[in-house]
């Protein structure tokens, strides 16, 4: 009996003529995204954002440009991404028991970050940046708001504790510091150091005659 091409096609397949199964691709690198951002951020601080180039990001972050944009479609979100994560890290407030012991070691710790390489590096290019791009600009400002508000639980303790008068201006009082360090970073002057953290606590209380 002649057997047509089309029931032959119907014979039961072999061991070996079933296709092995086909090999999963490489795991996803569950550390990428970390070291991608932080190496973005790294290279935005260090020379800004128009100088920073995926494939750098990618060299240093020690992985393959394809990596890069299967998480951002370019430079633009990548960096985005990158401030996002830098900017939600805070300054611990102190809570020494007294407004001028808080204000002090407050002072102390913001002079010693504007005063470092990676501070100084963070002012200029979040005030250039935040110019740049209305997205950035928002971020900062949430930031900026953010440790404002952290701040005035310096001069709510010292209200409720009657070291300060209960009319004490808070806004003017938290927007007082964070202006010079950003006043310096504009004009290109060295901030002032650590050791005139006390002399800067005298001019705020006397000069809001707390």
């Amino acid at each position: 009996m002649h057997v047509s091409e089309s029931a032959s096609a119907l014979e039961v397949p072999t061991e070996e003529s079933i296709p092995a199964p086909r090999r999963k691709g490489r795991p996803r690198d569950a550390t990428a995204d970390e070291r991608i951002l932080a190496a973005a951020a790294e290279l935005i601080l260090k020379r800004g954002y128009d100088n920073m180039t995926v494939d750098e990001v990618a060299a240093v972050a020690k992985a393959g440009k394809a990596t890069v944009y299967r998480r951002w479609a370019g430079k633009e979100d990548l960096a985005f991404a990158a401030l996002e994560q830098l900017y939600t890290t805070e300054f611990p407030i102190p809570d020494t028991g007294t407004v001028v012991g808080d204000l002090r070691a407050s002072f102390v710790q913001g002079l010693e970050f504007a005063a470092s390489d990676a501070g100084r590096a963070y002012l200029r290019m979040s005030i250039s940046e935040s110019l740049r791009d209305e997205r950035i600009g928002a971020l900062y400002t949430a930031a900026h708001q953010a440790q404002e508000a952290a701040a005035r639980k310096i001069f709510e303790r010292g209200i409720e504790r009657g070291e300060l008068r209960p009319d004490f201006d808070l806004d003017l009082a938290v927007s007082t510091f964070g202006g010079l360090l950003v006043l310096k970073a504009i004009i290109a002057h060295p901030p002032p150091g650590p050791e005139v953290a006390d002399a800067l606590v005298d001019l705020l209380m006397n000069g809001m005659k707390a």
